[in-house]
């Protein structure tokens, strides 16, 4: 069967959107790994289904490009909201979108019509090692561990989903290699996210990610956000102040507190039609 499809980014982070309030597809993970690819398919990270939701103004579920689901995605749901908003499918700047992590609070920043920019509540960053999970004890910040075939000093912060934060200039480490280990390493049992971040300034960090189910990706919403919780536990930031993380496709701006807060660019690329 033939289904419409958005292709859209944030901050170059690219999925393939489908509008499934009526109508689910029957197999995402199968289509999230056929049209991933970037030389026989559509090309993108993986794909968002835009679903009706009881308790919120639309639902999230995202398909990694090797057919794994997401608990959550940050630069995905600021897409979610700009879909919804630009075609009239909610007509109001404050809205809800539901996850596997939770309901999430969006605020759109919108120009003639469209969305640019959006702000999301992300919830509380969490440094609890049974929320990634990871086998360690006790929270895990700055601890020197023996992981991914060597000694890295880790910090580890779930944002709905895992991720293992390293201080290590993102332009100094083979970021496949090492990210391939560190996503499949013991420690984490249900795999991880990997962020290799270097502080720039004031409040300002570059970042490079190994997403588990892609591999590198020019952005990841959730991965910054844990990147700047990390920062200011480390006392390398300053929480309660915007945080710039500089990535691959953009600027995500960060600013931590009880929740952490996230902004930045939500772009339509193009639409078409697929054969499922």
């Amino acid at each position: 069967m033939k289904r419409k499809f958005t292709k859209m980014h944030g901050a170059g982070n690219d999925y393939i959107y489908f509008d499934c309030r009526t109508e689910q597809l029957s197999d995402p993970a199968h289509a999230a790994i056929v049209l991933s690819d970037r030389h026989t398919g559509i090309g993108g990270d993986g794909i968002v289904m835009i679903c009706a939701s009881d308790t919120a103004d639309a639902k999230m579920r995202m398909f990694n490009a090797d057919g794994s689901e997401g608990k959550m995605c940050g630069n995905a749901i600021r897409c979610v909201g700009k879909y919804l908003y630009d075609n009239k499918i909610v007509e109001k700047t404050d809205l809800t979108i539901e996850t596997m992590s939770g309901i999430k609070r969006l605020k759109l920043y919108e120009k003639a019509g469209q969305v640019e920019r959006v702000r999301v509540d992300m919830g509380a960053a969490s440094f609890a090692p049974e929320d990634l999970p990871v086998l360690l004890e006790g929270e895990v910040i700055d601890r020197k561990v023996h992981v991914a075939g060597g000694e890295h000093s880790i910090t580890c912060v779930s944002m709905g989903n895992p991720h293992c934060v390293v201080f290590e200039d993102p332009d100094a480490v083979d970021v496949e290699e090492l990210g391939r280990k560190f996503e499949t390493d013991r420690l984490f049992p249900e795999r991880v996210n990997t962020e290799f971040v270097k502080k720039t300034g004031e409040n300002a960090l570059r970042m490079r990610v190994w997403e588990r189910g892609s591999g590198e990706t020019m952005a990841c919403g959730t991965g910054a956000c844990a990147a700047a919780a990390a920062a200011c536990a480390c006392g390398l930031c300053t929480a309660g102040q915007d945080i710039t993380v500089e990535l691959l496709g953009g600027i995500l701006v960060i600013n931590v507190g009880e929740h952490v807060f996230m902004t930045g660019e939500a772009v339509t690329v193009f639409t078409g039609e697929v054969e499922i």
